[in-house]
């Protein structure tokens, strides 16, 4: 099978063995989505080499006891060992031996197949497009951010960057009834939020509102953005880091103690609850969606991805 795969911080599309059948179900990958982490990968973030992608909508086409076998599926990207704590309450995002789609020791999801225990696939209900679907993973982690701080509509919240992710955090978030401002530098980008409700501000406007914000989101990708946050946020605010990249952020670390700043990591989150919100029509992912390429253009699809400008980019084997 065809599968775009990294090797050396070079991306380009070859042929590969099948996954072979086992206690594990099989995919077939119908439509992937490339990611910031995708592109992040090329550059040696996790010194990751493999198959990489983990935003996927596919069909079962084996799976242990004929479970999910012809079901429409996504898939939860982080694999347990199942014998730790964390496995055996059902949460293995942080399982000690993970393995992670595409990211960590496993091979993902720009290909004809891939492979994920069964437990990690949820059923897609029939009126969400594939199109859609394909945002459930990412949808997922903007979600992810109220499992690790509460928002209430109380709070003052801004997220910082116009991205993928920062338009899914926006918009997840608004829907808590907290006033959320996006942060952004794309005029277009921040247009997709403002039709949904949401304030939005370029940087350089967002300077005159310095110590407002209970909660800042960093979904930009950049590791300068990490100081204007904190500037952002009133005493005792915290800061919610989703953004991953290959390379170290500078820390002004006095200002954090002086403010008691709580700085707030946001990976991985439920798949279901998104699935709910893509089921409702409640995220505008439409807009999101720049370009689709044939996965054997898959290196190229990649550049495109990591141009200035270009949301989400898909493969279709």
């Amino acid at each position: 099978m065809q599968a775009l795969r990294v090797e050396k911080n070079k991306a380009t599309v070859r042929d590969v063995e099948m996954p072979e059948r086992g206690p594990e179900a099989i995919v077939r990958v119908l439509l992937s989505g490339i990611c910031n982490t995708d592109i992040e990968i090329t550059r040696g973030y996790a010194g990751f080499t493999g198959t990489i992608g983990h935003e996927f909508v596919g069909i079962v086409e084996d799976a242990p006891e004929g479970k999910l076998v012809g079901q429409r599926v996504v898939g939860e990207i982080n694999a347990g060992c199942g014998e730790c704590e964390l496995c055996r309450t059902g949460d293995p995002r942080h399982c000690p031996k993970r393995t992670v789609l595409g990211i960590v020791g496993r091979d993902g999801a720009h290909a004809e197949f891939l492979r994920l225990p069964l437990m990690n696939l949820l059923p897609v209900p029939e009126r969400i497009a594939d199109e859609h679907a394909v945002f459930t993973e990412p949808l997922a982690a903007a979600c992810g951010i109220m499992e690790r701080t509460p928002i209430t509509t109380d709070k003052n919240v801004a997220v910082i960057g116009d991205g993928k992710l920062g338009l899914l955090c926006a918009q997840a978030l608004a829907l808590t009834g907290a006033p959320v401002l996006l942060i952004g530098k794309h005029p277009e980008n921040l247009r997709i939020a403002e039709r949904r409700g949401i304030e939005t501000a370029t940087a350089k406007n967002a300077v005159g509102r310095k110590r407002e914000f209970d909660v800042v989101v960093e979904a930009s990708g950049s590791a300068s953005a990490f100081n204007t946050a904190v500037s952002l946020l009133r005493p005792r605010g915290v800061l919610v880091l989703k953004s991953t990249f290959h390379g170290t952020t500078e820390i002004n670390a006095a200002t954090i103690v002086v403010d008691e700043i709580s700085i707030v990591g946001s990976r991985c989150g439920r798949l279901a609850p998104a699935l709910d919100l893509l089921k409702k029509g409640a995220i505008d992912v439409d807009s999101l969606i720049s370009e689709e390429y044939p996965l054997r253009d898959g290196a190229m699809a990649l550049e495109r991805a990591a141009r200035k400008g270009i949301l989400k980019v898909f493969l279709r084997p």
